[in-house]
């Protein structure tokens, strides 16, 4: 009787509206990674914010493939090798969602630490596992549709010149090729400009910041608190970036 039920639910899914959040460990979030103070291992300190809190019409795409309640820590079994934390999504989700009024929200998470923009070229597996976890949100599901991706990544390419001065050709190449290989040609993308890096830092922004696409928008994260890595968000930011990636959203995308 359970897997009846469980067809069922299957072929008349709920409308959502997805996100596909992507890039590196500042869209997966370290907001609140902590050194553990006797053994100087990494932890989250498990504090969420309000704005971060968990709402019935907030759902994941878990690595499994399978919805499930979103809450934090998002990219937990994503982004592993790493401790994550807090990060943009929910509280871009709880702000969206109040003007969503039929349908949940699904997020499906694909952001990995410390990864450079060639790794998320086409046939790269960090790109493939992208592709295919947002096909799956959708998939069987004629409800459903992807609304945006929302990208964060950059501070791997500022160490080198010429990862830096490559950025741009290849963040357009990356646009292309998601919107072609999802058959999604105005497929709304959010990017954030760096909020922090190396060196090339601020070559890295201006290629973002120069990125002149339809449908592309770029939400500046300089001036963001960072924590004492001086390389990663701290909580609050995420919180203000979550919010910065909705105001974006909803002003220039939602219906």
């Amino acid at each position: 009787m359970d897997k009846i039920n469980s067809h069922h639910q299957n072929v008349n899914p709920p409308k959502k509206h997805i996100f596909v959040l992507s890039g590196q460990s500042n869209m997966s979030g370290r907001g609140g990674v902590v050194k553990n103070s006797s053994n100087h291992n990494k932890i989250w300190d498990g504090v969420i914010p309000p704005e971060c809190c968990q709402d019935p019409s907030i759902l994941r795409l878990n690595a499994a493939l399978q919805w499930e309640p979103a809450q934090e820590t998002l990219h937990v079994d994503i982004d592993t090798k790493k401790v994550c934390g807090v990060g943009p999504a929910m509280p871009f989700a709880n702000a969206v969602r109040r003007h969503v009024v039929d349908a949940l929200l699904g997020l499906v998470p694909c952001a990995v630490g410390g990864t450079a923009i060639k790794e998320w070229a086409r046939g790269e597996d960090l790109y493939q596992n992208m592709l295919n976890r947002a096909k799956e949100s959708v998939k069987g599901d004629h409800h459903s549709q992807i609304k945006a991706l929302l990208w964060f990544q950059g501070e791997s390419d500022t160490s080198s010149e010429d990862d830096a001065r490559s950025y741009k050709v290849n963040m357009d190449k990356f646009i292309h090729n998601i919107r072609e290989d999802l058959n999604l040609p105005s497929l709304p993308i959010i990017q954030v400009a760096l909020a922090s890096g190396f060196e090339y830092t601020e070559k890295v922004r201006e290629a973002q910041k120069g990125i002149d696409l339809p449908n592309v928008i770029c939400v500046d994260a300089k001036g963001l608190a960072l924590k004492e890595d001086n390389l990663h968000l701290t909580t609050e930011s995420q919180v203000q970036l979550g919010h910065m990636l909705a105001q974006a959203y909803l002003a220039h995308f939602h219906a």
